[in-house]
C-alpha cells in the first residue's frame, strides 16, 4: 500500500538521491495539449535542496516541453523506480520553475552540484520543485535492471560549445523557444552564463 510523506527526509531522501534515474512529467492547462514525460540522468545532476524543495540541472535537449509548461502553469510530477533491491517507486508532485542562467539565484543554486560540470552538457537552466505531495508505491512489477554508468556521449557532444554557439543551436531547433503546443518555451538568445 502506498504511503503519504510530509518531507523527504532520512530513508526516502536516501532512496531518491541514489537513483541513477528519474521520470518528469508536466502538461499544459489545454486539454488538448501535449503531455510531456522525460527520463533525466547524469549523476550529480540532481540535489535534494531542503525537506520540501528538490533541483535538476536542464541541459540540452531536443526540446523544452517542460520549460514551456512550467512557464505557463508550474505543474510537475519526478518519479523515481528502485530498479534494484527493494520494489519501491516514489513521485513528487509539486510546483516548479525554471531558474535561467540570468537569474541572480543561478550561480547559488548551481553550487548545490558540485559534482558534476555544467559546460560539458549545453546548461540552459535549473529546474526547481516545491513538494506539494509526497507519495510511494509498491513498485512490484517494476523489472530488475542493473545500471552500468552514464553515457558519455552528451558531454561529448556538448562540451564543445560555447554560449554562442549553443544559443545559435538552440535557434536553429524546432521546440526550443517555442513549445509543441506552441508554448513559449526557452527564452533566446540563451543569455551568458553568469559562473
Amino acid at each position: 500500500m502506498g504511503k503519504t510523506y510530509e518531507r523527504i527526509d532520512g530513508r526516502l531522501r536516501t532512496f531518491i538521491e541514489e537513483q541513477p534515474l528519474f521520470f518528469t512529467a508536466t502538461a499544459p492547462l489545454a486539454g488538448d495539449g501535449t503531455v510531456n514525460l522525460s527520463p533525466k540522468g547524469l549523476r550529480g545532476s540532481f540535489a535534494v535542496l531542503d525537506e520540501l524543495t528538490l533541483a535538476y540541472l536542464d541541459f540540452a535537449g531536443s526540446n523544452a516541453e517542460t520549460i514551456a509548461h512550467l512557464r505557463e502553469n508550474g505543474r510537475i510530477t519526478l518519479m523515481w523506480c528502485a530498479f534494484q533491491g527493494p520494489p519501491n517507486i516514489v513521485r513528487v508532485h509539486g510546483r516548479g520553475e525554471a531558474v535561467f542562467r540570468d537569474d541572480p539565484r543561478f550561480a547559488e543554486l548551481l553550487t548545490r552540484f558540485p559534482d558534476i560540470d555544467p559546460a560539458l552538457h549545453g546548461l540552459r537552466a535549473i529546474i526547481v520543485v516545491h513538494a506539494e505531495l509526497i507519495r510511494d508505491s509498491c513498485g512490484y512489477a517494476v523489472p530488475y535492471m542493473a545500471y552500468e554508468a552514464d553515457r558519455e556521449l552528451h558531454g561529448k557532444r556538448f562540451a564543445r560549445e560555447d554560449d554562442a554557439s549553443l544559443s545559435a543551436y538552440f535557434e536553429k531547433k524546432d521546440h526550443i523557444a517555442v513549445s509543441l503546443d506552441g508554448l513559449p518555451g526557452l527564452p533566446l538568445p540563451l543569455p551568458p552564463s553568469t559562473v
